[in-house]
């Protein structure tokens, strides 16, 4: 018995240390190389998503604190948005939205972790972009389980665990066919559980002994606690910034990147750099009553987790300054269109927090989008409300390729041939807990138009009625304030119709 045992522990050592030799690290920037050569009249596009993003935070757009000060300064180069609305309020619907340019009814990727209907795995954007080189990398699970569907049009999709200091990725990597099934058998065999037992014996201390030891120089750096993607899978913002530097200079062009980055979505642990910046600052928000929706967060909460929240922003902010110098150190940025956006907001109100809710104000639907055009060396400011299905065909129209004809969104002014019809209707669609090929039945919907934003409620056993309406206008209320639904009755029932047709319209072919 002692001999087999001795050969058992010998057998799990020798599979744990090939497994160890997956993990990866990326050096830090050093000297800046020039990139290589374009192909002669093509420009690149990368596409950069910081999860979580809320306008409504954000300095750049008059927030009270300064989150993003190297943003404030990059501005002065780029195409400002002012009234940019994601598709969705979580990563799924949201992220889809980008990658399509259609809103959530469309693609139907409505639930959590959910997939576009079988059509749109076709109709994306790095098939849109079919002459660029097309490269992609998420630290968020959700994007990738999209970015999966999408590899047929990818040349280079990088494994999320590239960028993580220790992790369970390569067993996704390792049995992609049986992933549920292998994530499972590795927690229930190493990992201990909360009772301080596991199945594995040996092979447990011996994975939490290599975790640690990855981790630990890492800690001091971060005094919440090391950003993460749930569970052990740990990271680096820094390490993911410069490993796609490091990328870009090498990869053919032109190129196409999508890279979307998990901060400063939730867990917020910011660099120690950061760390305790508003802490004492005084500064309160504007206090507004609690939700029908609300999930009963104390308001000392709230501002606590704000106030990580901006933290963690400045971090963000650092770390894309790093990454534009560095590729415009290279020489890259005078034949590439740079965007900066979200895929959805975050909220710390009205006894809410982050944006998993049924509430679609503002802060949670609401992202930055700042289009850096080569050779750009002044700011443009746009007012006028545009959606992220809008990235598509503008980017498309840049680059000199074809917009297909099932992009519902348009080219973004300035660069659109004709002026945006300033009151043209953009719509926000929440939508999880409806099936996915079922008519939306359960759902928040926005229409805004204009100044006004109607917000739609239905189906929620909450409501009396199943139903609530609310109505803002957004130029005199910024902060959503004063529901005029019942002042301004015909401006309500005017948009109250449009969107209903709406949805009857896109009901119709799951009816």
């Amino acid at each position: 018995m002692e001999k087999m045992n001795r050969l058992l522990d010998r057998r799990e050592f020798l599979k744990l240390s090939g497994l160890l030799s997956l993990s990866y690290a990326i050096p830090r920037f050093g000297m800046v190389p020039r990139a290589s050569q374009p192909t002669p009249g093509g420009q690149n596009v990368l596409l950069v998503v910081f999860d979580a993003l809320s306008a409504h935070q954000t300095s750049l757009y008059g927030y009270h604190r300064q989150t993003m000060p190297n943003l404030d300064q990059l501005a002065e180069r780029a195409i400002v948005y002012h009234n940019h609305f994601a598709g969705g309020n979580f990563t799924t619907p949201g992220t889809a939205s980008l990658l399509t340019g259609t809103l959530p009814w469309t693609h139907r990727a409505i639930n959590y972790n959910g997939t576009v209907d079988e059509p749109y795995v076709k109709k994306n954007i790095f098939r849109a972009f079919q002459n660029h080189y097309r490269i992609a990398y998420s630290h968020n699970p959700l994007v990738n389980t999209l970015l999966f569907q999408f590899t047929g049009d990818l040349d280079e999709f990088i494994p999320r665990e590239r960028f993580f200091l220790a992790s369970d990725g390569f067993i996704q990597t390792l049995f992609n066919a049986d992933e549920d099934i292998a994530t499972v058998s590795w927690a229930r065999t190493i990992k201990r559980k909360e009772e301080g037992y596991a199945y594995s014996l040996f092979l447990t201390h011996l994975y939490e002994q290599y975790r640690e030891g990855k981790v630990a120089n890492f800690k001091p750096l971060f005094p919440r606690g090391l950003p993460n993607a749930g569970g052990d899978n740990y990271f680096l913002l820094e390490q993911a910034i410069d490993g796609i530097g490091n990328r870009l200079v090498v990869v053919p062009q032109p190129f196409f990147g999508y890279f979307h980055f998990l901060p400063p979505h939730y867990p917020y642990k910011t660099h120690r750099d950061f760390y305790g910046k508003f802490e004492r600052d005084g500064w309160k928000p504007v206090d507004k009553p609690d939700d029908l929706f609300s999930q009963k967060k104390s308001t000392k909460t709230l501002l606590k987790w704000r106030i990580w929240y901006d933290e963690y922003l400045i971090y963000v902010d650092r770390e894309f300054r790093r990454l534009f110098d560095y590729l415009e150190g290279s020489g890259l940025l005078e034949n590439t269109w740079v965007v900066f956006t979200s895929d959805h907001g975050e909220m710390f109100e009205r006894g809410i927090s982050g944006h998993i809710t049924p509430v679609l104000h503002q802060p949670v639907i609401r992202v930055p989008l700042l289009i850096f055009e080569p050779g750009r060396e002044t700011r443009e400011d746009v007012y006028t409300p545009t959606s992220a299905i809008d990235l598509l065909p503008t980017l498309l129209q840049v680059t000199g390729q074809e917009i297909p004809d099932w992009v519902e969104g348009v080219v973004l002014p300035p660069i659109a041939p004709t002026s945006l019809d300033p009151e043209r209707s953009l719509y926000t669609v929440q939508a999880k807990h409806n099936e996915k090929y079922a008519p939306l039945t359960r759902a928040t919907t926005t229409i805004v138009k204009g100044r006004h934003k109607l917000l739609y409620f239905f189906g929620y056993d909450d409501l009396v009625g199943r139903e609530r309406i609310e109505l803002y206008d957004l130029e005199e209320d910024p902060e959503e304030l004063n529901d005029l639904y019942l002042a301004r009755k015909e401006i309500g029932a005017e948009l109250l119709e449009e969107l209903k047709a709406k949805l009857t319209e896109v009901n119709k072919p799951y009816l």
